[in-house]
């Protein structure tokens, strides 16, 4: 049986929805091989977890690091001007 997002396993019921949608998507695929439905269930369910999982780690990866991603100003422009004559001393 192939399923979509209005039916699918009652095991996949309380899972956030857009986690269910790509274990059904991993269920369905899994079907299509042959495998066993009870099988397929099992299987997708995990494998959505730990995509999701790996999702929401990458998502913060990207949070972390978007600050050091923003362009500096050119350090030469700050640092190359001259300082007026007898400044220095």
């Amino acid at each position: 049986m192939q399923w979509d997002t209005t039916r699918y396993p009652v095991s996949m019921r309380n899972m956030e929805p857009w986690i269910r949608d790509k274990a059904i998507e991993i269920a369905n695929a899994l079907l299509r091989e042959g495998v066993a439905e009870d099988s397929a269930i099992r299987i997708a369910i995990a494998q959505a977890k730990r995509w999701a999982a790996r999702s929401i780690r990458r998502d913060r990866c990207d949070e972390a690091l978007a600050p050091m991603k923003r362009p500096s100003r050119v350090r030469g422009d700050a640092h190359s001007r001259k300082a007026p004559f007898g400044a220095n001393s």
